[in-house]
């Protein structure tokens, strides 16, 4: 399954104005927003926090890259040029998680 059709499998994020990744101590270390070049990122890390208990897990970031698809092989080939994969290749090679706190948006729909 490619990138788009995976992303048709995933729950909406229009209720979301992003999320924000945390280490153990409860600092931010990522934002995710919803925004155009980040909205497809943000359904995919949305959706694995709800599936492995509002974190991302070595696991959840390892399900990441299969979800990310053909843009995984496109990370490794250029590495920077995908931030939110990078991340989830560092992490799945880890034994730490991450925490996910969302940030609602306000009114207008």
């Amino acid at each position: 399954m490619n990138f788009a059709e995976r992303l048709r499998q995933l729950p909406s994020v229009a209720h979301l104005a992003a999320l924000e990744l945390t280490d153990a101590s409860g600092q931010v270390v990522a934002t995710i927003e919803n925004r155009p070049g980040q909205t497809g990122s943000l359904a995919v890390y949305h959706a694995l926090a709800a599936q492995h208990g509002g974190r991302i897990t070595p696991e959840a970031a390892a399900l990441g890259l299969d979800w990310y698809a053909e843009h995984t092989a496109d990370a490794l080939n250029h590495p920077g040029t995908h931030p939110n994969i990078d991340r989830l290749l560092l992490w799945s090679q880890g034994r730490a998680s991450f925490g996910v706190r969302l940030r609602e948006t306000t009114g207008g729909g």
